[in-house]
């Protein structure tokens, strides 16, 4: 069961320590939160719960995650995931300008959850001024969950505190990818372009790592630490492969 299913401070009023509260008198999930209901609640707050709740299982058979996101304190938005994502684990979707980059614009509005690493900042807005649209699907940035839990010093500094390992693309970061555009567009080189290809969805595929074990390491502080505690993802074949000769001569010539 989903995380969000033990959640109630979504519920104006109803605060972390009532939370814990409801937990602790065994209200574990919205179907426990039935009569007789405990002590410490005055009737007017059962009216509140009740009324809420309903509301909310009709949000989550509609499946809709940005009213959730929207009800949820910044700080406890990790709890819509995983009933939906943007990465399923299967496969990775890569564009490319000149290619087809338009195909974007179609295959984002087909999910409901964006997951990102400082995309409210950078990515998103950037998106919508290059496409011309609003992406209005709920948003996960990790980069303020990952700091909550201690872990700072940018996607690549997070992945490496977290254990992930890029192998040939460690070190290999947001400058070098534009040197590699660069480079491509100057030679139209496939080997180039597969090698940026590489970088970007190792960018991709990691945030559903980081998100797995951001969401444990929350879960910790629950009672339900073991119960919804999520398994690694198994990671896809790699794709695309990156030319190491190529990364050591563009290194070079950084050096230089």
């Amino acid at each position: 069961m989903p995380m969000l299913f033990n959640t109630f401070v979504h519920i104006p009023g109803i605060g972390e320590t009532t939370e814990r509260r409801l937990w602790q008198a065994g209200v574990e999930t919205w179907d426990d939160f039935r009569e007789p209901y405990p002590e410490f609640l005055s009737g007017q707050k059962v009216k509140l719960i009740q009324d809420h709740l309903a509301r909310s299982r009709a949000q989550a058979g509609q499946q809709a995650p940005h009213e959730f996101l929207r009800q949820l304190p910044a700080a406890q938005r990790w709890r819509i995931f995983p009933p939906v994502s943007l990465y399923d684990g299967k496969e990775v979707f890569t564009y490319v300008q000149g290619e087809n980059l338009a195909d974007f614009a179609e295959d984002i509005g087909k999910y409901q959850l964006l997951v990102t690493y400082n995309g409210k900042a950078f990515d998103v807005p950037m998106l919508e001024r290059h496409f011309g649209f609003k992406l209005n699907q709920a948003h996960i940035d990790l980069r303020p969950l990952l700091q909550g839990l201690g872990f700072v010093g940018g996607l690549k500094g997070c992945e490496k505190q977290l254990g992930l390992d890029r192998g040939a693309l460690a070190g290999v970061d947001g400058y070098f990818a534009v040197l590699l555009w660069r480079e491509y567009c100057r030679t139209r080189e496939r080997r180039v372009l597969e090698t940026l290809l590489a970088y970007n969805v190792e960018d991709a595929v990691n945030l559903e790592s980081l998100l797995v074990q951001a969401y444990n390491l929350k879960l910790a502080g629950t009672p339900f630490a073991e119960s919804h505690r999520l398994p690694m993802p198994i990671l896809p074949e790699k794709a695309f492969l990156p030319d190491l000769e190529l990364i050591d001569r563009l290194r070079g010539r950084l050096r230089g």
